[in-house]
């Protein structure tokens, strides 16, 4: 999962540009820290590599959903979180935990792969000491937070049996998971062909004057590893997707903003991504406007597999 500075700094500004995560979010991060049982636990070195661990009433091992927020890499928080989603988690008996990971601004690409990876095995090795069943963890999150959770659930598990590190020895696979406006792909090719109202000019200095992408091999190759429909396969967990907008809408073309927020979430990544799963044969619903999904919302739907 290495890349050399070129390809990084590449893709840290192509992420700036089109993940405008905290705007699709700002309505949904709100305060809830009255509830955590341990704060800012440290899974690494840097300040940035922290979690809060809110703790379910129960005397017996319990299952656990992990938060990842969004902000387009570049910022959120992890103690920004939903207080009455939380409290359903809770209130079911499931322990509640969000993650903090570095920024770009800290790291390039793929550094915040790598810290939700570290932070879920770090979990793991807590899981005896918090009260966590291992074998009952699933996540979700928004966006940026979303892409980093399906990274997750649906990348092969990154255990390394053979490590000296007790730690790397624990399996990152996820039971069920719920990305929300997620980019199925960061293939700025397929977004061209797929998602109606995306112009070239929102990434010009990506594109070469022939109208063909500009990017070398070795940027395609961490292209293809950072979209998340690459890794789908049939052992993946049950997956929730969820969308703002519909197929078929009317592009918002009045608001240069307003449309780029649109195309960087538009229902067409999940349409894309339900059918890459149901084609695995993964459990797959799939909520926008005016669609049902078999389960009212994300948090019913983890809660019922978590619950199983």
């Amino acid at each position: 999962m290495k890349a050399n500075n070129l390809t990084q700094s590449w893709h840290l500004l192509l992420f700036i540009v089109y993940l405008i995560s905290s705007n699709a979010l700002a309505n949904n991060k709100q305060s809830s820290n009255s509830s955590i049982t341990l704060e800012n636990v440290s899974y690494g070195e840097h300040k940035n590599q922290i979690l809060d661990f809110r703790k379910a009433d129960v005397d017996s091992l319990a299952p656990l959903v992990i938060y990842i927020h969004g902000g387009g890499f570049t910022g959120g928080s992890h103690d920004k979180v939903n207080p009455r989603k939380v409290k359903r988690f809770l209130d079911a008996g499931i322990h509640h935990i969000s993650i903090e990971y570095r920024f770009l601004k800290h790291a390039n690409f793929p550094a915040q792969h790598e810290d939700v990876i570290r932070a879920l095995q770090f979990i793991r090795s807590k899981a005896k000491e918090w009260g966590i069943n291992k074998n009952k963890i699933a996540a979700y999150g928004g966006s940026a937070g979303g892409q980093l959770v399906a990274y997750l659930a649906w990348h092969d598990d990154f255990a390394d049996v053979k490590s000296d590190d007790p730690i790397s020895r624990e399996s990152t696979r996820l039971i069920a998971v719920a990305p929300r406006a997620v980019q199925s792909t960061i293939d700025l090719s397929w977004w061209h062909e797929n998602i109606p109202g995306y112009l070239k000019s929102f990434h010009k200095q990506f594109w070469q004057s022939d109208g063909e992408p500009k990017h070398n091999p070795e940027q395609s190759k961490l292209i293809k590893e950072l979209s998340i429909i690459n890794h789908i396969s049939a052992d993946d967990p049950p997956t929730f997707l969820s969308f703002s907008s519909s197929p078929g809408e009317p592009i918002p073309n009045k608001n240069k903003r307003k449309l780029k927020g649109w195309v960087t979430h538009h229902v067409n990544f999940g349409l894309a991504l339900e059918k890459e799963l149901k084609a695995k044969g993964v459990e797959t619903h799939l909520k926008y406007p005016k669609n049902k999904a078999g389960f009212a919302d994300d948090i019913e739907f983890l809660i019922h597999h978590l619950n199983k």
